[in-house]
């Protein structure tokens, strides 16, 4: 920490005692509750310049470069300090696949060892690490095969996977194989915003596909090593509602919509079968693939039917600057609807695994408008342990601001904020008021 940044907090001190309604209940989660943030890479780190996603940028398809990000690279225990300072007692982080093998079948032993800095810098901490294995991007000579559109990635990742398990075992038990499957497939496969940019059904199916097996296969290679390890994907659900509640053709929409983005994967690999009613079915390599459901949640989106062929059913975002339902909104537009949290906790009750909630958070330039976000999703947490779902803990996106993929550096999710140009971190008032909840186990 430079002598120009703020000091950890103490939450014992009169700011923590006057956030709202801290004190005014005493829900008491469970022992043992994972408290904590998220981070990527990518978004993080800094110079992962030998990736689909740098390239993407060179080619001039963001406004903005990723560049020194937050420089995480370097300063990734200055940050876990300020987390220990946070009392946060977990932290998600993603492994960045181009650095630990830039060339295909060359694993970097620089690399590996940076991973290892990073895991045994928490582990000192006392932080529990949950590992992302792959967060969106690809080392750019996987990309020229054809990323996640070719037949070999799944025994490309299956490798990767086998060797970056074989070199933490010792220090890391929480594992997610693939951040957002289906929001990735989406981008990158059917809206055409993110590598490779196509809009391609057939492609993003396949690409569906090919997670589903490569995340299998990663399972039991991660088992292999490590039987007591827990792992899963972090599941990106999306709050759904018709444009127009009274259009049974909206309301189709919505349903299908939902089943694809929010249900079809776990289903998947709950039941052993991939399956798009009335277009697509293929059986799956049978046998439990998911110890625990990583659940990331933000928003929702209000949706109208476009036609009966899949891209009509999948219906199109209506305008929502002029709908009267939408509830209050964050810097990027999207509607906070922590109603929506609360219905997919209990609705992935039904697979009945724990639930780590592996991202929750807003973008906001007013901290208090972050707090109050925070407040009312954890008390969504709260009414769902109170009813049996069984939540294992709460991970904040994110830690840090961030490079935020297609919108740049001007979203602020952090509970810590980063001034881009000088690298001074900045804790935030809501960081200390979540800081006293945590400590106390309590809300």
């Amino acid at each position: 920490m430079t002598p120009h940044e703020t000091p950890p907090p103490h939450v014992h001190g009169d700011a923590a005692s006057e956030a709202p309604g801290i004190h005014s209940s005493n829900f008491h989660f469970p022992p043992g509750f994972l408290w904590g943030a998220a981070t990527s890479a990518y978004q993080v780190e800094g110079h992962c310049t030998d990736n689909d996603w740098h390239d993407w940028e060179q080619a001039g398809r963001v406004a903005t470069p990723a560049g020194d990000a937050c420089d995480h690279f370097h300063r990734f225990r200055e940050d876990f300090d300020l987390a220990q300072s946070l009392r946060h007692n977990a932290h998600r982080f993603s492994l960045e696949w181009s650095r630990i093998e830039p060339e295909e079948g060359r694993f970097s032993a620089e690399g590996i060892a940076h991973y290892r800095e990073v895991l045994e810098a928490l582990r000192e901490r006392r932080i529990e690490p949950v590992v992302t294995i792959h967060h969106y991007t690809l080392p750019r000579w996987l990309a020229a095969k054809g990323g996640w559109e070719s037949d070999a990635i799944e025994d490309h990742f299956e490798r990767y996977v086998s060797r970056v398990v074989a070199e933490y075992r010792d220090l890391a038990t929480w594992w997610i194989t693939l951040n957002e499957p289906v929001v990735h497939t989406f981008k990158s496969y059917i809206y055409g915003q993110w590598p490779p940019g196509k809009r391609d059904y057939p492609a993003a199916f396949r690409v569906v596909r090919h997670m589903l097996r490569a995340h299998i296969k990663a399972y039991h290679a991660i088992h292999q090593r490590q039987p007591l390890a827990k792992v899963s994907v972090a599941k990106h659900a999306l709050g759904v509602t018709p444009c127009d509640p009274r259009s049974r053709r909206d309301r189709l929409s919505a349903w299908t919509r939902s089943y694809l983005f929010n249900f079809m994967f776990l289903d998947a690999l709950h039941k052993g079968s991939l399956r798009v009613p009335g277009l697509f079915w293929e059986r799956l390599p049978a046998g439990r693939t998911l110890d625990f459901i990583g659940l990331n949640y933000y928003t929702r989106d209000f949706v109208k039917n476009m036609g009966l062929d899949i891209p009509g059913l999948v219906g199109s975002v209506c305008t929502l600057e002029h709908h009267q339902r939408i509830g209050k909104r964050n810097d990027l537009g999207w509607e906070v609807y922590p109603e929506g949290f609360a219905r997919f906790l209990g609705a992935y009750a039904k697979y009945e695994l724990p639930i780590l909630i592996t991202e929750n958070g807003t973008s906001a330039a007013r901290d208090g408008d972050r707090w109050i976000f925070i407040f009312m999703h954890l008390w969504q947490v709260a009414r769902a342990l109170s009813e049996g779902v069984p939540v294992a803990g709460y991970l904040y996106w994110s830690l840090l601001d961030n490079f935020e993929w297609a919108d740049g550096y001007r979203a602020r999710f952090g509970l810590v904020g980063v001034d881009f140009k000088t690298q001074q971190r900045t804790v935030r008032q809501s960081a200390r008021w979540l800081a006293e909840i945590i400590e106390r186990n309590e809300l």
